[in-house]
């Protein structure tokens, strides 16, 4: 019964995109990773414009669609580029990489939805669609600050709970 307790949260995080370092999903990151005019917020509108640019850089070789190799390497990529700005021990900075490409490759699974091994524009859209409704804590169509500080408290709570659900 542990196992699926801590299994359930993981694969929430997967789901939601929440939870994970290199994904833009927690509130500073996300804001960071799409406000492209730089107004410290993002608004669905520049969310999904950067959300299109991205499939269609990872989608290295133009066939519209993204394998699992081509999913995980963009991921990757940006994983590596945090953990080298990052300030953790070499030690932490494998053992969250290694976990964080654990979770790729499940986070893939999980959005095939149709399990063909092929991640369509709109199974990524739909994935993209509940990680800005996550971050978009009073749903007026734009992520702030404020949003993101009530999403991590939210986040905080949900660990917490899955944590004391281990025990």
């Amino acid at each position: 019964m542990k196992r699926i307790a801590c299994l359930a949260p993981a694969l929430l995080l997967a789901v939601t995109g929440s939870g994970a370092m290199a994904a833009p999903h927690e509130g500073s990151a996300f804001i960071h990773d799409y406000d492209a005019n730089h107004d410290g917020q993002v608004a669905r509108a520049e969310f999904d414009a950067e959300r299109s640019a991205r499939f269609k850089a990872t989608d290295a070789n133009a066939d519209g669609w993204l394998s699992e190799d081509e999913y995980v390497g963009e991921y990757r990529a940006r994983l590596d580029q945090q953990l080298a700005a990052s300030d953790r021990s070499e030690e932490k900075k494998v053992e969250e990489r290694q976990r964080q490409m654990r979770q790729a490759h499940v986070r893939f699974g999980v959005l095939d939805k149709d399990k063909d091994s092929r991640m369509t524009q709109a199974e990524y859209d739909a994935s993209g669609a509940r990680a800005f409704a996550d971050q978009d804590d009073d749903k007026d169509g734009i992520v702030t600050a404020t949003d993101a500080a009530a999403t991590a408290k939210r986040q905080l709570a949900a660990r917490k709970a899955a944590d004391r659900a281990e025990r």
